[in-house]
């Protein structure tokens, strides 16, 4: 076995980890306690100096960045078709990966640790709640890909397999239950999300993470 992911429950590490999965190719999964904060560990440091996950190894490659590994994952194993081969197809499977990965994703990060931001405590509060008001508005971006690829008869986000696209929309709509945002009130993109996460590959790394899909606590 020469592949290996390292990944932590319920980051975005989840999008490469699935379609790992999905690639019926034997990886060990390694997880890494972002908690314990295991990511800046000497040990961690010497794979991934920026004590980031996720980080996929290749034998002697390492690579980083979740935009590079799915890239790298769509090439070593192209009859899963995670990304389309026609050339504006996959150019737009990338385009959606790219503002996911460069948009979708840092908003949810002023939600979550708004200490990246500033030190000063009533700003983290502004912050934070700025965000999520932000991240509801993506949320609405996601679930207006899905009608899009209903009315284009595609059963995925990047067309006619599973891939990037999908595991990162059910990231995002976790993560917004997180963030006190009901997924309830994206129904379609939820029904979208409930069908990604039945999926066996999905189903059993959601599994091996031990993740909860909804996460959204009404305010008492």
């Amino acid at each position: 076995m020469t592949l290996k992911l390292y990944y932590a429950p319920g980051a975005c590490s989840f999008v490469p980890h699935t379609l790992l999965e999905a690639s019926g190719q034997a990886f060990e999964p390694v997880m890494v306690k972002l908690h314990k904060d295991e990511q800046n560990s000497p040990e961690y440091k010497a794979i991934n100096p920026r004590g980031q996950v996720p980080v996929l190894v290749d034998g002697e490659h390492v690579i980083t960045q979740i935009v590079a590994i799915v890239s790298y994952l769509a090439e070593r194993f192209p009859q899963a078709g995670f990304l389309p081969t026609e050339p504006l197809a996959r150019a737009r499977a990338m385009e959606t990966l790219v503002w996911m990965n460069n948009t979708i994703h840092p908003t949810f990060t002023h939600i979550f640790m708004p200490q990246k931001f500033t030190d000063n405590a009533a700003a983290q509060t502004e912050i934070k709640g700025y965000n999520t008001q932000i991240f509801r508005n993506l949320l609405g971006e996601l679930q207006a890909l899905v009608h899009a690829a209903n009315a284009a008869d595609r059963p995925y986000l990047g067309g006619t397999q599973f891939g990037p696209l999908d595991a990162y929309a059910l990231t995002f709509l976790r993560w917004g239950s997180l963030a006190g945002i009901n997924p309830a009130d994206f129904p379609d993109l939820q029904a979208f999300v409930q069908r990604i996460a039945a999926l066996p590959a999905v189903a059993r790394v959601i599994e091996r993470e031990r993740l909860q899909l909804n996460l959204y606590k009404p305010a008492a």
